[in-house]
């Protein structure tokens, strides 16, 4: 800490604003807010920080500015701007889509209304963004013929137009335009059909509804019922974009909505804006972590962010949780029933939706990224050392004792290595001995690695429960690798997790990428042990008497089984039909066998 920094923390006040810090060549490489600017800011140089991105930040900041403002709402709006003006290194940062189209109402004398991907600052209203193009054209379809507004872009100046410098175009022709570049429509009727437009925009269908019914019945009542229809047609379409719009209630809420999702790098919001019960807006945005922002941190960031976006001055607000955020004469609620719980609901669908389109996408591009989640989630739930790249699984079969195997399945950054599997032939266990054949298995395994220098797996599973495990964890102790290898059991009827010298099981949520990968490494285990053993049992009752003959091949004793099925029919069988199946010359050979030795 500098003699500058130290000045500037005896003198900084205990009053809310925000703060700047600088690094050794004066750029801003962090802008925060406080409540308190002098407890805030003391704080980064007066403890240990855990996060080592914050521990990084502290040992770069040379020089301390600070604003203070009156309220604590204040310092909200503040550091959003400044944050988005200076671009500190340290700060989050909004991931924004620019592609995304906005409605905007020009700043000219009689302004167009046109889709925009580009927002300019220059006095104009923007509606949006908007994530469907179809419902942008949609809108401005229902505009242009409700209100017959211009399409060109002529300078349509009261001193243009008193000139007679514009003549009507084919939009008049075909009455989907007044004509006020001749002075056929008045600057005052334009406007007024534009303040009618802004309130559609904002949700505000119902009070336009209302005037036009009012003026429908007006001309009706005169016999003017050319102009009441013109207006019956413009009712129609308001209301068709009014149900559009309307997803939830026919009560007329008029909130903002906002539900949260995160990941290691990122934090991302849906913001939702209903009018009138309906949903007007609908944006989900990406906010980048740089420190260790809490959740109600970036929530109470993204508040503010959409709501300046959108022009929104909702007095009510639902969240998933409280932020960290005040505002004046704004409620934030979370709601536990009705049609506001619908509402955050259908919010946090859109988020989640959003977090696992964007997950997809980012493997697609770079597959081990999804191994590299699903190992990092393992290490955490089964609080390993290292991260488990390399597991293996065991699996014992057997029936009634007879033909025991046991199978080595091998997980390579969360896939079956299938070149690595191993098949094991159970030698020195006689009968139905589960904790003896995996105890002999498990020898037999890491030894062999360990005497061709091979690499060793991070984590061991096998399949079975507590008494499965303990003999596994005395095969690793024997041969010097307990503690180096993690090691687990799990047990198939609820799916417990079982460590070594703990009695109590794990149990990990059902839904988990963790437990699914623990389940396939053990349903991979006892298909291919089960497949073995199989194969091993087919082979034993293929064997017979005939394998004892001299001179006798394997294609031969197909021959016999498949025309006498049995041994007991071939050996009750006249030496001419043996001759006819098999030839001459075998046939003598096993006629000599059944008479010397078969029919004995």
């Amino acid at each position: 800490m500098n003699d500058d920094i130290k000045n500037t923390l005896a003198v900084i006040p205990n009053q809310p604003g925000c703060y700047q810090f600088f690094d050794e060549k004066g750029t801003v490489i962090y802008v925060g807010k406080a409540k308190d600017l002098k407890k805030r800011v003391s704080s980064y140089f007066n403890k240990y920080h855990d996060h080592p991105k914050t521990r990084i930040l502290v040992r770069n900041i040379r020089k301390i500015k600070y604003i203070v403002v009156n309220t604590e709402e204040d310092t909200f709006l503040l550091e959003n701007n400044l944050i988005k003006e200076l671009k500190p290194r340290y700060n989050v940062m909004l991931k924004d889509d620019k592609t995304y189209p906005s409605i905007v109402i020009k700043n000219e004398f009689f302004p167009r209304v046109y889709k925009t991907r580009n927002i300019v600052k220059d006095g104009s209203k923007y509606f949006g963004p908007y994530t469907s193009v179809l419902s942008v054209n949609a809108l401005l379809e229902i505009v242009r013929k409700v209100y017959k507004i211009r399409t060109c872009r002529l300078n349509l100046t009261p001193e243009n137009i008193a000139a007679n410098k514009f003549k009507v175009c084919l939009e008049y022709h075909i009455n989907r335009c007044k004509g006020p570049c001749e002075g056929l429509q008045s600057l005052e009727d334009y406007d007024k059909n534009i303040e009618e437009i802004n309130e559609i925009l904002k949700g505000n269908v119902s009070i336009i509804e209302k005037q036009v019914v009012k003026r429908m019945n007006e001309l009706s009542a005169e016999m003017r019922y050319e102009e009441a229809h013109e207006l019956k047609e413009k009712l129609q379409l308001i209301q068709n974009f009014r149900e559009k719009s309307q997803v939830v209630s026919n009560i007329n809420y008029n909130l903002d909505v906002f539900s949260f999702e995160e990941d290691k790098n990122s934090a991302f919001i849906n913001y939702l804006h209903v009018v009138n019960g309906g949903i007007t807006q609908a944006y989900t945005f990406e906010y980048k972590k740089k420190l260790d922002e809490t959740p109600e941190e970036l929530l109470g960031l993204g508040i503010v962010e959409m709501r300046q976006r959108f022009g929104s001055e909702t007095k009510e607000i639902i969240v998933p949780f409280i932020p960290d955020l005040k505002l004046t004469n704004v409620d934030f609620v979370i709601p536990q029933r009705g049609d506001k719980r619908k509402l955050l609901l259908l919010s946090e669908k859109n988020v989640k939706q959003y977090k696992i389109d964007k997950l997809k996408k980012a493997e697609m591009l770079n597959p081990d990224q999804r191994a590299m989640r699903i190992l990092t989630t393992l290490q955490k739930d089964l609080q390993l050392k290292d991260i488990p790249w390399h597991i293996e699984c065991f699996d014992n079969s057997n029936i009634q004792g007879t033909n025991p195997v046991s199978a080595c399945v091998v997980f390579k950054k969360a896939k079956p290595s299938k070149k690595d599997y191993r098949h094991f032939n159970i030698k020195s266990v006689l009968g139905p001995n589960d904790y003896a054949s995996m105890r002999e298995v498990i020898e037999r395994r890491y030894s062999r690695l360990l005497n061709e220098g091979e690499s060793l797996p991070q984590l061991i599973v096998v399949d079975g429960g507590k008494g499965q495990l303990s003999v596994a964890v005395n095969s690793l102790q024997k041969i010097g690798l307990y503690g180096k290898i993690a090691v687990i059991g799990i047990a198939e009827r609820l799916e417990e997790i079982y460590f070594p010298d703990d009695p109590i099981p794990l149990y990990i949520d059902k839904n988990s990428e963790s437990l699914k990968l623990i389940q396939h490494l053990r349903d991979e285990a006892h298909r291919f042990g089960l497949t073995f053993h199989r194969k091993k049992r087919s082979k034993a009752q293929i064997s017979s008497e005939l394998d004892t003959i001299k001179g006798i091949g394997t294609e031969t004793k197909k021959k016999l089984l498949l025309h006498f099925k049995s041994i007991k029919r071939l050996k009750e069988s006249e030496k001419d039909e043996i001759i006819r199946v098999i030839g001459k010359s075998k046939g003598e050979i096993i006629w000599d066998w059944l008479n010397n030795k078969g029919k004995k």
